[in-house]
């Protein structure tokens, strides 16, 4: 269960600590130009180290590709890359070798596998979140060649929402305090046409909502008017359907977040995710050690006080793997196509 996707599928490897991470990305078409500097890009938006609001770790978070392309063209062979690991400190987390912090997937780990990399989470860090981005990076580059186009951006930030100073300025506040805030992304998915998506199993929003739950972090999902939906009346929230200028079925409204059926409608697909704040804090915890005893946890170490500004990227990636992957998937659905 380190892949995602079905056809356009990304499988990632490696720990928050060891030499490297990366992935194997299969399922995609030949003959697709990709702009590798425009993946650096992608790359860099999630990169630890880039400001004063995220984790101190410095890395340059460069890919290598290791196979699947000539020149800069896609072969439709696997696409296999790796992103080395350089500025670890992996002594900072040795107070944390045998205890379970708060919130965090210390306990579940051992309880599953028996054994846990304790060094900056491992296996359950987002550091293991960059192969996703590269992954997104090149759907992104695929899907944009057919229109369409993936746009994610804070909407709150420690129950702050304003302006970007504004929601910074919660992140500031929680650094200092030495604790951490969450927050909510909007993601919003433009120029996706109507059709995609699959009618029972794979419902577009059903995949969507495994992909954006998939990422560190992330303990909620709502598209279109969500669970403020649930608070009116149908009245109110039909989306009436029209016949546009060019002939088009378009809708006056988008209370359903360009998803009807589990298919697109054409609109604008809108969804919103939430994540919880950072459990990896420097205020102390109450917690227990791996033998059951009580302890306090005071962790060290290098940690974002929040992961909103760096999964930003993050989420646009997941949507781009996601509408290029059911996008491959409705070639299948037309025999006459």
């Amino acid at each position: 269960m380190n892949t995602i996707g079905t056809i356009y599928r990304i499988t990632t490897f490696g720990e928050s600590h060891g030499p490297a991470v990366g992935g194997v990305i299969d399922g995609v078409p030949a003959g697709i130009t990709i702009d590798f500097d425009a993946v650096a890009a992608q790359l860099a938006r999630r990169r630890p180290g880039q400001s004063a609001l995220t984790t101190a770790r410095n890395e340059s978070d460069a890919a290598e590709f290791l196979s699947g392309f000539l020149g800069n063209t896609t072969l439709g062979s696997p696409i296999g890359f790796i992103i080395r690991n350089s500025d670890t400190r992996s002594s900072d987390y040795d107070n944390m070798a045998r205890l379970y912090r708060p919130n965090h997937a210390d306990y579940s780990y051992d309880a599953k596998y028996g054994i846990r990399d304790h060094r900056g989470g491992g296996r359950s860090s987002a550091r293991v979140t960059a192969p996703l981005v590269v992954a997104g990076a090149i759907a992104r580059q695929a899907l944009e060649q057919r229109g369409i186009a993936v746009q994610a951006y804070p909407v709150e930030i420690g129950g702050t929402r304003g302006t970007i100073e504004d929601m910074e300025g919660a992140i500031t506040q929680a650094r200092r305090s030495g604790d951490s805030v969450g927050g909510i992304i909007e993601c919003v998915a433009s120029g996706v046409p109507a059709g995609i998506g699959e009618p029972i199993g794979g419902k577009l929003h059903a995949m969507l909502a495994s992909a954006m739950m998939s990422i560190n972090a992330a303990k909620g999902f709502e598209y279109g008017d969500g669970f403020a939906g649930a608070a009116a009346r149908g009245s109110e929230c039909a989306d009436l359907p029209y016949s546009d200028s060019d002939g088009r079925i378009r809708t006056r409204a988008n209370h359903s977040g360009g998803i009807q059926g589990g298919i697109s409608n054409g609109e604008d697909i809108v969804m919103r995710i939430a994540f919880k704040p950072v459990p990896t804090i420097a205020i102390p915890l109450e917690t227990v050690d791996s033998d059951g005893n009580a302890a306090t946890l005071a962790a060290r170490g290098r940690h974002d006080p929040c992961v909103i500004p760096r999964a930003v990227p993050i989420v646009e990636a997941m949507a781009a793997i996601t509408i290029f992957d059911a996008l491959l998937l409705n070639r299948c659905a037309k025999w006459n196509i």
